[in-house]
C-alpha cells in the first residue's frame, strides 16, 4: 500500500480509500460556533478603515492574550507587526489583519506535520496519552475509523484500566468501527493489557495499533511512572514501539493544556499533538501558544461530535478559518 499520510486525496492514493472524509462543514462554521474571543471580539478591531494607533495595537495585545495565544507567541507577532509599521509597511486596519494572519501562520506552519505511517514496522503503535476528560477516548474511535477507511487495519488496546466506563467506551468504539478490543478486567496492570494487545496485533498482522491509557493528572509523579512502564513493555515486543506518542489536549483548558503537554513530553518524549473540543471553547488560541512553546507536530483538531470533525491540523486552514469575516464564514 504504500507510505500512508492523512494530507493525501483520493487522487494521491491513486484509486485508494481517503483517509480523511471531506468535511461536510467548514472549519470557520465549526470554530464559529465557539464564541471564539479571536472570532467574535478581536475582529471587531478590523472593521471599518480604522487607522492603526497604539490604542489598537494594545487592544489586539490584549485581545491575543487573553485569547490564550500566550505571552511569547504574543510578543513575537507584535515584534513583526511593529516592523512592518516601522517601514510604513501598514496604513489601516485591513492591512493589520492580513499582517496578523501571516503571523500567525509563521507560527503555526512548522508543526503542520500530518501523521504518516509506514508499512514498516508493523503493526504501527500509536500509544494515546492524556488527562482525563480531554476527549482521549473518543479521539481513537475516531482515529480507528479513519485509518480503517483509509485501508488499514486496526486493533485497540484498552489500557485504562483504572475506569471501567473507559474500557467499555473503547469496546463500543471497536463494536461501531468493526475492529477488534484487546481488554481485560478492571483494575488489570496496564502495561500487561497493552503488551499482550501488541503480542496479538503481531500474531494478526494488524496495521495499526492504538493504544488507550489511563487518565492522569500530569503532576502526579507515580502515574507518569506507569507510563514509563508502558513504554518499556512494549520495548520487549520492538525496541522502536510506540511509534507514535500522541496527547490529547482539551483545548478548553487554556494554559494548562500547555502544562499537560510539557509534563507529558518530558516523562514520554511526545511526537504528536491531538488538541480537542475546539468548536466548544474561547480559548481556542492556545494551539498558537502550544505551537510557539514546545514545537511539536500537531497532528489533529476536533471541531465536533462526527467522525469526520477529527481533523487533519493545515496551518493555513486553521488561521484563515479564525480570521475568517462573517462573509467568509459563510462560504463552502
Amino acid at each position: 500500500m504504500g507510505l500512508f499520510s492523512f494530507r493525501k486525496n483520493k487522487k494521491e492514493r491513486a484509486g485508494e480509500a481517503d483517509a480523511t472524509p471531506p468535511a461536510t462543514e467548514n472549519l470557520a462554521n465549526k470554530l464559529g460556533k465557539t464564541g471564539s474571543r479571536i472570532k467574535q471580539r478581536m475582529l471587531t478591531l478590523f472593521q471599518g478603515k480604522r487607522a492603526i494607533d497604539d490604542d489598537l495595537l494594545e487592544e489586539l495585545e490584549n485581545e491575543l492574550i487573553m485569547a490564550d495565544v500566550g505571552v511569547h507567541a504574543t510578543q513575537r507577532i507584535m515584534a513583526s507587526i511593529s516592523d512592518k509599521i516601522t517601514r510604513s509597511q501598514l496604513d489601516d486596519a485591513e492591512a493589520l489583519r492580513d499582517t496578523l494572519n501571516q503571523a500567525l501562520f509563521n507560527i503555526l506552519s512548522p508543526c503542520e506535520q500530518p501523521l504518516e505511517i509506514p508499512d514498516s514496522p508493523s503493526p504501527f503503535v500509536i500509544l494515546v496519552v492524556g488527562v482525563n476528560g480531554s476527549g482521549k477516548t473518543t479521539t481513537i474511535g475516531k482515529l480507528a475509523r479513519q485509518l480503517k477507511d483509509g485501508g488499514k487495519s486496526v486493533m485497540l488496546a484498552a489500557g485504562d484500566t483504572f475506569r471501567a466506563a473507559a474500557v467499555e467506551q473503547l469496546q463500543t468504539w471497536g463494536e461501531r468501527n468493526d475492529v477488534p478490543v484487546i481488554a481485560q478486567g478492571s483494575g488489570a496492570d496496564s502495561a500487561s493489557v497493552i503488551y499482550d494487545a501488541l503480542a496479538s496485533a503481531q500474531a494478526r498482522n494488524i496495521d495499526v495499533l492504538i493504544a488507550d491509557t489511563a487518565g492522569r493528572l500530569h503532576t502526579q509523579a507515580g502515574l507518569m511512572d506507569e507510563l514509563k512502564k508502558v513504554k518499556r513493555v512494549l520495548g520487549k515486543l520492538d525496541a522502536d514501539a510506540p511509534h507514535e506518542t500522541l496527547i490529547v489536549l482539551d483545548g478548553s483548558t487554556g494554559q494548562n493544556a500547555l502544562n499537560q503537554a510539557e509534563q507529558f513530553h518530558s516523562a514520554m518524549g511526545l511526537s504528536g499533538i491531538v488538541v480537542s473540543k475546539l468548536d466548544g471553547t474561547a480559548k481556542g488560541g492556545i494551539v498558537f501558544s502550544i505551537a510557539e512553546k514546545l514545537g511539536i507536530p500537531l497532528r489533529f483538531i476536533g471541531v465536533g461530535e462526527k467522525v469526520t470533525d477529527l481533523r487533519v491540523f493545515e496551518a493555513r486552514e486553521f488561521v484563515d478559518a479564525l480570521l475568517a469575516t462573517e462573509q467568509d464564514s459563510t462560504q463552502t
